[in-house]
């Protein structure tokens, strides 16, 4: 071996045996910085180990929770007002109330279960309080049919004026006050003016809609007057609407914990009950039911708008249970539009809409408890002296329950066959006759009021004593034509 390729060797193993040294270094390095950061025990646990034994960082992080499977939790999750409750006599006494009536609650919460996922989603995406989902409990108990003595009509118990104010489109065929989705919105838009209105201050937006913005405005002005606190429980308020927020906020608070309070629950799925689906031609409830096999009960109390059960001057949709939709949209394809009309559907009768007929013929107005003529007029788009001339009224007095006519009758002979059947139909309506009906097991007011072909307000003032359910072998009475 020639002197230049022994040293060109000897260069090469010191260069090898200098960087074996560095890697040594910085090992004796590296393990002396873990031994500070272990136990003792591990103190001379190779490093590639202890690095082993640190948790992935998709480990150290927190799972998010499960949505719940109850809508009822669901709702506990989203409660904002329980921190303005505190302790409150007030309250107190409701949910005393709601504890000796522990069916009331629960009933509410069996018809509504039917729509409260809904409006609890809705409420949700305006970041609205969740206990804001109970106030059709106090409102109606969940009842869409539900009926005031002020004509408040719905789940969210909308007058007249107020639902107009906010689209809810009345006809005789048609109550958009009584339409889930449509009233649902709404109330929500109310609520949220209301709040707007009264500086986020929900408890004061609550009050309004019970009793009325300018109720509410007026008590405050009142109190800062005098140098009272102006927030909702130093307002002299009407007595309903210092019992109003307190029922709610006490009736959430059941709701929190209704074992405490002995109420039974019934779980609710987290899940839309109903979906829409689209129609585009008038169609029976009876029919559409019977085509996608739903019960017919259970589809008009999801559309219960639709006063005649026919797709009459409502939306160009119905609600159907989740289950049924596909169904029903695949059977209505396939369809013809006279399979989903049933006969009586067809016939120009007094109560059935005809676009040919003039709307003034048809049209007649039952008095109601606190209306005057010239409230009557001009819902009904008419003078107040027309209204006294066709009915031949000499002044403004009424009586409840009196039928007042909204078109001349003194009209041409040529529409006089058309006149002739609206005063008949008129003349039928009020020849009826009393039936006593025993209470059976199973019945409820929708269905004995459906049976006899009534409303059930009407069954309802027919029979002051019946109480809040059906109990069999309670008589009622019932009213119906010959």
């Amino acid at each position: 071996m020639s002197s230049s390729i022994r040293r060109s060797a000897q260069s090469d193993t010191l260069t090898r045996l200098a960087q074996a040294i560095a890697v040594a270094v910085s090992a004796t390095l590296a393990g002396c910085q873990s031994t500070s950061q272990v136990s003792p025990d591990a103190a001379h646990t190779p490093n590639i180990a202890a690095r082993a034994k640190q948790k992935p960082v998709w480990l150290s992080q927190k799972p998010s929770p499960q949505a719940p499977q109850d809508i009822w939790e669901r709702m506990r999750q989203g409660f904002q007002l329980q921190e303005t409750a505190g302790v409150n006599p007030r309250i107190e006494q409701q949910r005393l109330w709601f504890a000796s009536n522990p069916s009331f609650l629960e009933n509410a919460g069996e018809r509504g279960s039917l729509y409260i996922h809904y409006i609890v989603e809705r409420l949700e995406e305006r970041n609205m309080p969740l206990e804001l989902a109970l106030l059709p409990v106090i409102e109606s108990a969940y009842n869409p049919m539900a009926y005031s003595r002020a004509n408040a009509v719905g789940l969210w118990q909308f007058i007249p004026s107020t639902g107009r104010y906010f689209n809810l489109r009345q006809t005789r065929f048609y109550d958009g006050r009584r339409d889930i989705t449509a009233s649902t919105t709404a109330a929500m838009d109310y609520l949220t003016r209301l709040h707007d209105m009264f500086n986020g201050d929900w408890l004061l937006a609550l009050a309004a809609y019970n009793a009325g913005e300018g109720t509410v405005s007026r008590a405050i002005e009142r109190n800062e007057k005098l140098g009272l606190p102006t927030d909702y429980w130093n307002l002299p308020l009407p007595a309903e609407t210092q019992a109003y927020v307190p029922k709610l906020l006490a009736l959430s608070q059941v709701v929190l914990a209704p074992d405490a309070y002995g109420v039974n629950l019934n779980p609710i799925a987290n899940e839309p009950y109903f979906q829409v689906v689209e129609i585009n031609q008038r169609m029976d409830l009876s029919k559409v039911a019977a085509v996608a096999n739903i019960d017919e009960d259970e589809l008009f109390q999801l559309n219960p708008a639709f006063k005649q059960r026919t797709t009459i001057d409502g939306p160009q949709h119905l609600l159907v249970p989740t289950s049924k939709a596909q169904l029903l949209t695949a059977s209505l394809s396939t369809m013809r539009p006279e399979e989903l009309i049933s006969p009586r559907s067809l016939k120009p009768v007094f109560e059935t809409a005809d676009d040919s007929e003039p709307e003034d013929v048809k049209r007649t107005y039952r008095v109601k408890r606190g209306d005057s003529l010239a409230q009557i007029a001009k819902a009904n788009k008419v003078e107040t002296k027309d209204l006294q001339r066709w009915n031949k009224l000499s002044g403004n007095k009424l009586k409840v329950g009196q039928t007042l006519v909204m078109q001349d009758t003194r009209a041409p002979k040529a529409s006089g066959k058309r006149i002739n059947t609206v005063v008949a139909a008129n003349s039928k309506a009020s020849q009826t006759k009393q039936t006593q009906y025993k209470v059976q097991q199973g019945d409820s007011l929708y269905v004995v009021a459906k049976r006899f072909n009534v409303e059930m307000q009407h069954l309802k003032r027919w029979n002051p004593r019946m109480g809040k359910a059906l109990k069999p072998g309670q008589m009622l009475t019932v009213y119906s034509p010959h």
